[in-house]
């Protein structure tokens, strides 16, 4: 397949018309495939288009903004010559806690070994070490683990990629 100059005149005035690179491919025929089209279309310098292929416009839902928190003016740590009187372009984020977290005492920290079915079997830190254990408190029933665990391991979805999820 070549790109004759009746063929390369066909391809700007359908992409100018709107038609996708597979509706261009079919019409021009003769071995031509959606990526040689795509391809020559960038070759040319074709991106922009003329009309777009839908009249119907879509409109972008903006994210109700959230009132930030008030900034304090903070010191800065150096003093002398160098040092700020005050960084205002700072924004400090809250720490988030979980409300039910759990501290792991030494005495909860299992081995593998030393597990039961009414155990949190929760991995804390690297298998390769020799510090490595599981969490060892009291587990949910029904479930591998403690209250604080089973929160971290069963989020609930994000309701947005569930209804992303169920229009797909």
């Amino acid at each position: 397949m070549s790109w004759t100059d009746d063929r390369v005149e066909l391809l700007r005035r359908l992409w100018q018309e709107g038609r996708s690179a597979s509706q261009i491919a079919a019409e021009l025929a003769g071995g031509v495939t959606r990526n040689a089209v795509i391809g020559k279309i960038h070759r040319l310098g074709l991106s922009g288009r003329g009309q777009p292929t839908s009249t119907v416009k879509r409109q972008r839902r903006t994210a109700v903004a959230a009132t930030p928190a008030p900034r304090k003016p903070r010191m800065h740590p150096v003093a002398g010559a160098l040092a700020l009187d005050t960084i205002e372009d700072v924004e400090m984020l809250p720490v988030v806690q979980h409300k039910n977290a759990v501290v792991v005492p030494i005495a909860k920290r299992l081995p593998i070994e030393k597990l039961t079915e009414h155990t949190c079997k929760w991995p804390i830190g690297d298998p390769g070490h020799s510090d490595f254990h599981f969490c060892g408190h009291q587990s949910l029933e029904g479930l591998p683990y403690c209250e604080y665990h089973a929160g971290v391991a069963y989020q609930t979805p994000d309701p947005r990629r569930r209804a992303k999820r169920a229009h797909a």
